[in-house]
């Protein structure tokens, strides 16, 4: 057996488990690790500026990928309580990413040594598992665990905490007959599944709810077979959103309070049977739970156990993974169909696209300054099929979910529950480098772009280009749109004279200064008739110079995005469609 660095086995298990990717800033404590990783070669590396804006990284590109998980490393304290909100992010949206931090010498960890911190019992609540490891010989298992702990059930983030004379120690260890521990997920039976589909069968105007479980699962293909055999429309939630194609005949939107279709809403209303494949009833999505519930079944099927019935109890439930009791629907569909014992939902189908046809918002506003609706407009006038979109939270997320289109699952790549502001530029450079041919469109307000910024520096020197739409009213949207109800308007405002761009009118940050003192390219355009074109100058300056583009829209100061607090109460402060010239790129318009 060969003997080595615990650190170095633990790089020969980063690569055995398929690792070829971290995002990370190197520190003292970490230094043995980051040693080890250039003696051993094979794990790729870019430099993060914010410990947190690595996290992120993580994220995208774990969410680009099925089977990806991404990797974050840093020095001991600060930078591991840095990494909490990308821990938490990852948590709440059940993606798996590995945390691994340097933490101060054994013999000094109840010595307050500098920058020792108890990480493990920190990151403890927003992790599957965290641990500090403080046998050298332990090192490769522990890793070997936490691979097994991601990948299994609900998958999710681990946090490995490494002392550094840890590190350092040699211990004995065979990467050539190392393998991986199988993962565990649990599966529908047969009778659970002829059970719940029997339940579908029986209604008369059936959903399904399509969760963030299924993109997990990669099983999206089976959600669409599993509609179009039983022609059950499909309402996707927004960890959702791709898992059927906006424009497929059996796509009738999405529902909730925000990100959300008028259509969508009004289908849900009029359903009296929902099957939730993958979901966790998320409280932006069922708003009031009684208009939610009532006149309805519900089936609901999930991964993780203490998911049933944690919101509202079901009519059924069923613990599996998401492509394991596709698997038995599709099978099970089939059988019926050649039975003749499937439903005809022809009538039901259409009617939730009649809903889709007329129950729309209006996107083409010719005001100066730029309407929001008119940007997501002409996004969807270039930005094609292929597109991953990348936003975190905000007006400007709720609205593109409103108003942009998604036709494959990770192509709204979106951090659903957590929201940390600062999450899309990060995000971002993560799915680059996951998917280095994709065109990435990333979509911020302005604080959300300003909160982690210095991430662009990583983009130009990585040579990670995507194009960054900034949607600027220079206010804390999203908040000061909640302050209405405290009939207030109270330190959201971001508007102030910048005494160095007078020709911002009092916009406040420069943000095309500032991303090209960072090494991108940026554009800033003030009518509804430059967007379009600006975006195609960003499509060929992101080739050319293969780094980040932003392209800043100047919105005007305030606009109201439609929202409630019920389903059936969903506040449209807009005009509404009248014609298809008032929604030129709705998706109805566009199939």
């Amino acid at each position: 057996m060969a003997k080595m660095t615990a650190a170095e086995a633990a790089i020969h298990v980063l690569k055995k488990e398929g690792i070829e990717m971290a995002f990370g800033v190197p520190g003292a404590a970490i230094n043995p690790f980051y040693a080890a990783m250039r003696k051993v070669g094979g794990v790729d590396h870019v430099l993060a500026r914010h410990v947190e804006g690595a996290s992120h990284m993580a994220e995208g590109y774990t969410r680009t990928q099925a089977g990806n998980i991404g990797v974050c490393i840093g020095t001991s304290g600060p930078a591991g309580t840095d990494m909490i909100t990308g821990l938490y992010s990852a948590s709440a949206d059940s993606i798996p990413i590995l945390c691994i931090t340097g933490q101060a010498p054994r013999a000094k960890l109840h010595k307050e040594d500098f920058q020792a911190v108890d990480i493990q019992a920190i990151a403890g609540p927003v992790t599957k598992w965290a641990v500090t490891v403080l046998e050298p010989a332990q090192v490769p298992r522990a890793f070997q665990q936490a691979f097994q702990l991601m990948r299994s059930s609900r998958p999710g983030p681990v946090l490995i905490d490494l002392p550094i004379d840890v590190q350092m120690s040699e211990i004995e260890f065979d990467p050539d007959t190392y393998e991986p521990l199988p993962a565990y997920k649990p599966s529908a039976s047969r009778a659970q599944a002829e059970k719940a589909m029997a339940m579908l069968n029986a209604a008369e105007r059936p959903l399904l709810v399509a969760g963030g479980g299924i993109v997990n699962a990669d099983a999206s293909e089976l959600l669409t077979e599993l509609a179009e055999i039983t022609g059950v429309p499909v309402i996707p939630t927004l960890m959702g959103w791709g898992t059927i194609p906006d424009d497929h005949p059996l796509m009738a939107g999405m529902v909730g309070l925000q990100t959300s279709h008028r259509y969508g809403n009004a289908t849900l209303l009029a359903s009296d049977f929902v099957m939730g494949i993958g979901n966790r009833w998320a409280n932006r999505h069922t708003g009031n739970l009684e208009t939610y519930t009532e006149g309805r079944t519900f089936v609901h099927v999930d991964i993780e156990p203490t998911q049933i019935g944690r919101i509202f109890g079901p009519d059924y439930g069923i613990v599996s993974d998401a492509r394991a009791a596709l698997e038995l629907f599709v099978e099970i569909a089939k059988e019926w169909r050649a039975a003749g014992t499937l439903k005809d939902r022809s009538a039901w189908a259409e009617a939730c696209q009649a809903r889709k046809r007329s129950l729309l918002r209006k996107t083409h506003f010719d005001n100066v300054p730029v309407k929001p609706q008119r940007v997501y407009e002409e996004m969807n006038k270039v930005f094609g099929r292929d597109t991953r979109y990348v936003s975190t939270i905000g007006l400007s997320q709720i609205a593109g979910a409103q108003f942009l289109h998604v036709y494959k699952p990770r192509h709204w790549i979106n951090c659903g529950q957590a929201g940390p502001l600062g999450w899309t530029i990060p995000a971002a450079l993560g799915v680059c480098r996951a998917d280095p041919s994709a065109e990435v469109v990333a979509l911020s307000g302005d604080y959300d772009f300003q909160f982690m910024v210095e991430e662009l520096a990583a983009g130009a020197q990585f040579k990670l280009p995507y194009i960054h739409v900034l949607v600027n009213n220079s206010y804390l949207g999203l908040i000061r749109q909640a302050q209405r109800g405290f009939d207030m308007d109270y330190c959201v405002q971001l508007s102030f004279e910048n005494i160095n761009c007078p020709e911002i009118n009092d916009y406040g940050v420069d943000h095309v200064s500032v991303v090209e003192g960072l090494g991108c390219k940026a554009l800033r355009v003030t009518r509804p008739d430059e967007i379009a074109p600006a975006l195609e100058q960003a499509r060929e300056l992101m080739r050319e110079h293969r780094v980040p583009v932003v392209v800043e829209v100047i919105l005007e100061r305030v606009t109201n995005i439609a929202m409630g607090t019920d389903l059936d109460g969903v506040n449209e402060f807009e005009d509404l469609a009248e014609n298809q010239e008032d929604a030129p790129t709705s998706i109805s318009a566009l199939t």
